[in-house]
């Protein structure tokens, strides 16, 4: 009983410290919000001072490292409109902090350009220093190219659970960051929130870029999805998952939830083998794709042209793609690729693949011509082998009357009888009725197999593929890592 209630006690009191690490997480968040909203009415007034104690009230809040870069332009645009190389100095102090806590800073160029002004306009005025009563010296040429410095918004990334990976305008381009995370954006985005275990998170967002915009993204468990985790040897090389047509989903490494059942995982890298896997993806369970591509003689057939989406393309006779466009790897050799379309003539040409090449194969497709001429002459045809049939039956119904008479014990009718002339009339008629029809069918099959009209088309492009980095593992006797190699 006494372990029990020792139980029960300890997980309330981990209850608590959770929740109030989130209360306290969200209250220092809108703290820096606060900080951030105010800072960046006084900097707009022209109140540099203010503002910068603003933006350092949200720093302490909340340690973003654009807050320091804001700061930092606070006190230069303090300096540019005093001439005051102190103020210089401080923005160039702050800057230094702002690259020196965000290491990948997407402008780490263009600040370190203009810590090098500064720093030479500091000097500057040092050398140049006014006497007491005199207008402050303009800025230099230098100063002034640099414009008008505006302080930048922050977009926020919270996630409950924390550490869920972020995608930014689509995981084909890979994952931005963990989640928390902190940077600017400009315009509008599409963003995914996805961590194994929970259903992931998407929707558009549109940063103001004067603003600390927060969004925080509660995960819930997922239980009806599994997780499927694709890594392989060569970096960056393209996943597609059951039908290849739709393209690919994203580059490895590559990691997401999948509906449960049978999928077809490739991966697939200029220059090598691509690779398939089949993998049984279970409810709320995870499962690895570990592709290991190699390097074989293979080059690319790409197929394109107008309405290659409707069409198949085979290559060797065996379907390569159901529709286009199309790119894949074929082996080294001498191959036949044909272009096929209902309703029109197909294309075929003889290519020859080599290594490390691309064949751009642009396939223009011809209608099949009409077969009215054929059905008009097989209907003439028609006509005249039913009149000779028409004609046959009237000589030999004459002669059948004339033969009963005989039978009877009349007379042979002299060649004089109307009937024995209209006999004759009749069958010369239908033996030239049956002639006819016999030409006319004869037409008939010629133009329903001959071919008419422009055949298909296609334009046949060879070029190099760029040599790329192949990547293998390195071992020597003090490092472990990767080496690179680069073919062309």
């Amino acid at each position: 009983m006494k372990l029990r209630l020792v139980f029960i006690i300890s997980v309330l009191a981990l209850c608590s410290v959770g929740a109030g690490t989130a209360l306290a997480q969200d209250a220092s968040l809108k703290k820096a919000q606060e900080a951030f909203d105010q800072a960046q009415m006084k900097y707009l007034a022209g109140d540099y001072d203010t503002a910068a104690e603003g933006f350092l009230s949200a720093y302490d809040a909340r340690p973003f490292p654009q807050f320091l870069y804001n700061i930092g332009a606070c006190f230069h645009m303090k300096g540019k409109k005093n001439a005051d190389a102190e103020s210089y100095g401080k923005a160039i102090d702050y800057y230094k902090r702002y690259l020196s806590e965000d290491p990948g800073a997407a402008d780490r160029t263009k600040v370190e350009k203009s810590i090098g002004v500064l720093e030479g306009e500091v000097e500057r005025l040092k050398k140049e220093a006014p006497k007491e009563g005199d207008p402050p010296p303009p800025p230099s040429k230098e100063v002034e190219n640099l414009g008008e410095v505006a302080v930048r918004g922050l977009m926020v990334i919270e996630s409950e659970p924390q550490g869920a990976s972020i995608y930014i305008d689509g995981k084909d381009k890979g994952e931005v960051a963990r989640t928390p995370w902190s940077g600017s954006l400009d315009g509008e985005h599409t963003y995914l929130v996805e961590k194994r275990g929970y259903k992931s998170k998407e929707g558009r967002i549109a940063p103001d870029p004067s603003r600390l915009l927060v969004l925080q993204v509660v995960l819930s468990e997922e239980d009806y999805l599994g997780w499927v985790e694709i890594k392989s040897n060569v970096p960056g090389a393209d996943v597609f998952v059951d039908d290849k047509n739709v393209g690919a989903i994203g580059k490895t490494p590559y990691s997401g939830n999948f509906k449960p059942g049978k999928h077809t995982f490739y991966v697939a890298a200029d220059g090598y083998e691509e690779y398939t896997q089949e993998v049984e993806v279970f409810a709320g369970e995870s499962a690895d794709v570990t592709a290991t591509l190699k390097g074989s003689p293979v080059g690319y057939l790409n197929l394109r042209g107008a309405g290659i989406e409707k069409s198949q393309i085979l290559i060797d006779g065996k379907v390569l793609c159901e529709r286009g466009p199309c790119r894949k790897p074929v082996k080294e050799g001498t191959h036949v690729v044909t272009v096929r379309r209902p309703g029109y003539k197909p294309y075929s040409a003889r290519v020859e693949i080599q290594a490390r090449t691309e064949i751009s194969v642009r396939a223009q497709l011809s209608k099949k011509p009409g077969r009215g001429d054929a059905i008009a002459a097989g209907v003439v045809s028609a006509l005249f082998a039913g009149g000779g049939i028409y004609l046959g039956l009237q000589a030999k119904g004459l002669e059948d009357d004339l033969r009963r008479e005989i039978d009877e014990g009349n007379p042979p009718p002299d060649s004089e009888d109307p009937r024995v002339q209209r006999g004759k009339i009749f069958a010369i008629a239908a033996d030239g009725a049956f002639a006819i029809s016999g030409i006319v069918a004869l037409t008939a099959l010629y133009y329903t197999f001959r071919d008419k009209g422009a055949p298909s088309t296609g334009q046949i492009d060879v070029r190099a593929i760029a040599g790329k980095p192949t990547f293998t593992p390195s071992v020597g006797p003090e490092s472990v890592g990767v080496a690179m190699e680069v073919n062309w």
